[in-house]
């Protein structure tokens, strides 16, 4: 019996811990499902902010703008304006009829896409704006504007709106990332500006290497300027340049012909990082000093894939350039590719890091070509001109250290130094003479290099002559065609140490 009692209180002990435990595991449990679900939810809160906050928020979809009044006003600086936004000229009260000036309207929407970083100015298609001298200027404007140039912009032709004369037509200054871009035209209506000074225009120092074989005036017309009393001409003897680049950095240029310039056809001057391409530059062979692009004082430059026609140089690279690289190009008519004039007035030139490759030049007075001025000073160093085809230049390889654009320049002994030149695979045909080395007594040209040159004559109207050097040394490469032995192997004896005079 007392054995039964004793089972009989060890099973209900029993029982009473298991209820005890089974109690302690669910609230154990419990806890545990409760800090599960309180860490999960402060993770996923700490998700958000450290990874959705870094997410890029989806841009919201500009309204579409209603039309601005007759006079729009500039946007005041609190103004909410997208950064995409577009001005349109026709919006600022341009007519686009060829016959109203529409200055006013442009410089309105100018001053209205200044004011937002990313904004167009468009000037549509099938208009033509007639616009007088203009500035885009900034350095307060926002970066990244796009003037897109889809119509036509044509310079007036009245003397009175000139003046006394003005050194360019349309400004683009002190800007960043400005692009001008579109399938439009800048057209300069030149031709009253040369007919009015071709007396007064000043002519190649190459000219007087061409000698006509025919040398009777009245059967050789080509280079005779009409006579400025013959037209009674009354624009001012200061001629525009039809676009201008000043002070601007990582600019580019896409698209656009500029045609018939009064002078230069796009000047850059002072620029930095600018990219010019797919653009064609259009002016007749007789209007002179027509250049088509024209450098000073900047660098980084790229000029590629663009036809270039004009009465002068196509390239012009003027001092202060370094850094400038040129491929792709077709030039002619023109003057070819030049470096310089440099040194004019004794004034110190310094160019340096130019490489020209890949082009074609048709019909041109030089290929490509090195001019400096007597009593210069400076240098011009690491030149490369490479794979370039000549079809009819009458003077393919030019260095002319002796350059006068007068009747009579005084002889001087100072010069710019030239080093470091390299021409390589030029090929193809001239009209008067391969080669044309003229290099400075006191310092001649030095470590110029010749690597598979084939130019062969072509005979026109004019005679032909042998390549000349004078004090050019340097080295063949490879055999020449024809055989430039005038060239000066090694360097000049005594060559002497570079002075201050030759630091850039």
């Amino acid at each position: 019996m007392s054995s039964f009692i004793t089972l009989s209180r060890l099973t209900f002990f029993l029982v009473i811990c298991f209820f005890v435990w089974s109690s302690s595991v669910e609230l154990s449990s419990a806890r545990r499902d409760s800090h599960w679900k309180h860490t999960r939810a402060a993770s996923a809160s700490l998700y958000d902010k450290k990874f959705k906050s870094k997410r890029p928020s989806k841009p919201s979809i500009p309204k579409s703008p209603s039309l601005p009044p007759e006079t729009p006003a500039p946007p005041s600086k609190g103004n909410n304006v997208s950064p995409y936004a577009v001005f349109n000229v026709l919006d600022f009260g341009a007519k686009g009829d060829g016959n109203t000036d529409d200055t006013k309207a442009f410089e309105a929407a100018w001053a209205a896409a200044c004011k937002v970083g990313g904004s167009t100015i468009m000037v549509p298609s099938q208009f033509i704006f007639l616009v007088g001298s203009i500035s885009f200027s900034g350095p307060y404007c926002q970066p990244n504007i796009v003037f897109q140039l889809e119509g036509t912009i044509i310079a007036p032709t009245s003397s009175k709106a000139w003046g006394s004369g003005l050194n360019q037509w349309l400004l683009f200054s002190k800007l960043k990332g400005i692009t001008i871009s579109g399938g439009g035209i800048i057209d300069g209506r030149g031709s009253v500006w040369w007919t009015d000074y071709s007396l007064n225009d000043l002519a190649d120092n190459e000219m007087k290497l061409i000698v006509p074989i025919d040398q009777n005036p009245q059967h050789n017309t080509s280079q005779i300027p009409v006579s400025n009393n013959e037209l009674n001409g009354k624009m001012p003897s200061l001629k525009p340049t039809a676009l201008r680049f000043y002070g601007s950095f990582e600019a580019t240029i896409t698209g656009i012909t500029i045609q018939n310039s009064p002078q230069c056809h796009l000047k850059l001057d002072n620029c930095v990082g600018v990219d010019i391409f797919n653009m064609s530059i259009s002016s007749p062979s007789n209007s002179l000093n027509t250049d088509g692009i024209h450098l000073q004082n900047s660098k980084d430059v790229l000029i590629h894939s663009s036809n270039l026609a004009c009465g002068d140089d196509c390239v012009s690279i003027q001092t202060g350039c370094s850094n400038i690289y040129i491929h792709n190009v077709n030039c002619g008519p023109g003057h070819g590719i030049s470096i310089g004039g440099l040194g004019k007035d004794k004034t110190k030139a310094c160019v340096s890091n130019i490489t020209v490759r890949d082009t074609i030049m048709h019909n041109t007075l030089t290929g490509i070509r090195i001019k400096t001025w007597q009593g210069g000073s400076g240098s011009v160093q690491g030149l490369l001109f490479s794979n370039i085809q000549v079809s009819e230049v009458q003077l393919p390889i030019v260095i002319d250290q002796f350059y006068c654009d007068r009747s009579i320049c005084k002889n001087q002994t100072s010069a710019v130094a030239l080093s470091g030149i390299t021409y390589e695979r030029i090929r193809g045909t001239y009209t008067v003479k391969p080669v044309h080395f003229a290099c400075s007594d006191s310092s001649p040209c030095t470590d110029v290099t010749l690597t598979a040159i084939e130019l062969t004559p072509l005979q026109e109207t004019y005679n032909l002559y042998e390549p000349f050097c004078w004090k050019t040394f340097g080295e063949l490469s490879t055999p020449t065609v024809p055989p430039i032995n005038c060239l000066q192997i090694g360097k000049p004896p005594g060559n002497r140490i570079q002075s201050d005079h030759d630091y850039c």
